[in-house]
């Protein structure tokens, strides 16, 4: 019995979002965006409507506001675009990056456990985080690309929000470390829509979680952390 543990791969999973950072990095990228005049008022506006419909749990199309936001970038080199979203990364939201996701993450790693972040947010965003924060591996959303190398409107696959985390999950998870072969050991979300990532681990916490996910974590008698931050303003 002791052998057939041993063989299974231990796995701890982290939100990116109001989790592993102070704030949404979607949302402070529109913002740049609306500053930058890359995407239009009325884009703009159809995105904020999507938001209020989000708050308050209303039936969402999540491809479809990720291809509003990528308006900005259709038809641009991937190259182009990545390094874009990387400089965004670097000026915008490595100042977010919570120290106390950074110590979990050390944590779980010494554990022995491979140490995942599982993000609706854009693929380069997340790829330019794990360069310098503990976390060895990501499931992100995938913008489409082109054959001539130019970023579509379309997400790739489908985007990594809600229930599609756990879905997500389990479909890498089985490819790299094989089908029953790995357990879900950690999992850390701030928001309702990460119920069903949290559901499926050995130890859930919730991190500074909005009102829905707090009513949730107290219905289950999950632990509830606090980290948040106070971001600089340089």
């Amino acid at each position: 019995m002791q052998e057939q543990a041993a063989d299974i791969t231990k796995v701890a999973v982290f939100d990116f979002d109001d989790t592993s950072i102070e704030g949404s990095s979607p949302s402070w990228l529109v913002n740049r965006l609306i500053f930058e005049f890359k995407i239009s008022p009325i884009t703009s506006l159809k995105i904020g409507f999507w938001g209020i419909a989000y708050k308050w749990k209303l039936p969402q199309n999540e491809a479809w506001v990720r291809g509003q936001v990528f308006k900005a970038f259709e038809g641009k080199p991937k190259v182009e675009v990545d390094r874009y979203l990387t400089e965004f990364y670097d000026k915008y939201i490595a100042k977010r990056f919570r120290p106390k996701a950074d110590e979990a993450m050390r944590k779980a790693a010494e554990e022995g456990c491979e140490v995942i972040v599982v993000s609706a947010s854009f693929e380069p965003i997340v790829l330019r985080a794990m360069e310098t924060h503990p976390f060895q591996h990501q499931i992100s959303t995938r913008m489409k690309v082109a054959e001539d190398g130019t970023y579509t409107r379309e997400v790739d696959g489908k985007p990594i929000e809600g229930e599609e985390k756990l879905v997500a999950l389990k479909h890498w998870c089985d490819g790299k470390f094989g089908e029953g072969k790995w357990v879900l050991e950690y999992a850390y979300g701030d928001h309702h829509s990460d119920e069903a990532l949290l559901a499926a681990a050995k130890h859930p916490f919730a991190v500074s979680p909005n009102t829905g996910m707090t009513k949730i974590a107290k219905r289950r008698n999950w632990p509830i952390l606090d980290w948040k931050i106070d971001v600089p303003k340089k």
